[in-house]
């Protein structure tokens, strides 16, 4: 295994691999691959030893670079010009992997240029990111939580989507910027900004009130005060039916409960864990939400467990209750028996709009997943 440069392509003018520069490339650890290593499709494609790659049409040359992964994908780039183009066509990078890479910003804008729609790029250190062309993204899904990204870099990527319906930010400092380019994006029906900073309520109200086909939303532990408490519960669509608002121990109130309840019929699962000020008196007015499934109230300790012994009958179709910190284990028994029907404290963390879930053991199969489907290429180390 030997470290060698290799092109990834964009328009570089008609230039050769050696006649560009350092930013055309891309780092790869692999072995070298040549043409003649693709010969072994040669007995099921070519009726004749006369036919040559050249002679195939496009199409054909396409399905044998779609069985390739992405390694070898950008190997063969360099081959030739009409290889290049044939490598980096859109129907090749529709769903790319790019987690596990060292220097991502070189890659990711690269990746950028083919028309992606699904981005996978978690736990990723992006030192830079230099957006050079002009022109909206086509990106439809895209997951960056806890990734190492500036601020600007961020910003610059944000402000070219237009047509995003999936979007994990989760841990990363943000700005009244990218909320405001997140408003442009009028499809978003999942958005994970759990644990977000540095943006403004009123930039988060306009937003909401933008975005009105969220279906599930989390906002858990983000630096929120209560303007922004306020800005979200006053400006959720009624569309949304999975809601995070867990982490605000001194800034949620009952008020506010109310104001939820009404905007947001239709909640199926609602996550209000670590609200101190929540009392029992919040119950009577949750009660409201008949289509609730899974409600999470952890940690709020001022919630007795006395108040817990009528829930099943208070929500006819609950199946799931999280109330970790408010029952001790010699409790629990005693409490199933009277709610049979009610898984209690199996969730201990939330899946709301989160592209993987955070149970999932991390570096299995499973958990290379993003909204339940994998992408076609994947950066292997």
């Amino acid at each position: 295994m030997t470290a060698i440069n290799l092109f990834l392509a964009g328009d570089q003018g008609g230039k050769t691999p050696h006649q560009v520069g350092g930013d055309g490339f891309l780092r790869f650890k692999m072995r070298t691959f040549t043409c003649d290593q693709l010969n072994f499709f040669s007995p099921f494609l070519l009726p004749s030893a006369d036919i040559s790659w050249d002679q195939l049409p496009d199409e054909v040359v396409l399905r044998i670079f779609f069985c390739l992964p992405l390694q070898d994908l950008v190997r063969i780039s360099v081959v030739c010009k009409r290889w290049q183009r044939l490598a980096f066509d859109e129907s090749l990078w529709h769903s790319v992997d790019l987690e596990g890479m060292t220097h991502t910003g070189l890659a990711l804008q690269q990746v950028l240029r083919t028309g992606i729609r699904r981005l996978r790029c978690p736990r990723s250190f992006v030192e830079e990111l230099h957006l050079t062309y002009r022109g909206s993204l086509q990106v439809v899904q895209m997951d960056l939580s806890n990734s190492v990204i500036p601020t600007l870099a961020l910003e610059d990527l944000i402000c070219r989507c237009r047509l995003l319906e999936c979007l994990s930010l989760e841990g990363l400092q943000l700005s009244d910027t990218i909320i405001s380019c997140l408003a442009k994006n009028t499809r978003l029906q999942e958005l994970n900004l759990s644990g977000c900073s540095a943006f403004s309520a009123p930039a988060l109200a306009r937003m909401l009130k933008s975005c009105s086909r969220i279906q599930q939303l989390n906002l858990s532990w983000c630096t929120f005060d209560n303007n922004h408490i306020k800005s979200v519960v006053d400006n959720l669509s009624s569309s949304v039916t999975h809601l995070n608002l867990s982490g605000y121990r001194e800034s949620l109130t009952l008020n506010d409960v109310k104001v939820l309840v009404e905007k947001c019929p239709q909640i199926k699962t609602l996550d209000l864990s670590d609200s101190t000020l929540l009392t029992a008196d919040c119950l009577p007015v949750l009660k409201q939400l008949k289509n609730l499934l899974h409600l999470s109230l952890s940690r709020c300790y001022h919630i007795h467990l006395a108040a817990l012994t009528d829930v099943d009958k208070m929500f006819p179709v609950l199946s799931q209750l999280d109330v970790f910190g408010l029952v001790q284990d010699s409790q629990l028994p005693s409490l199933k028996k009277g709610m049979p029907h009610v898984s209690i404290n199996s969730r201990p963390f939330s899946t709301i709009a989160r592209p993987t879930p955070a149970s999932r053991f991390v570096g299995s199969t499973s958990d290379r997943t993003m909204w339940n489907k994998k992408c076609r290429l994947r950066f292997g180390l």
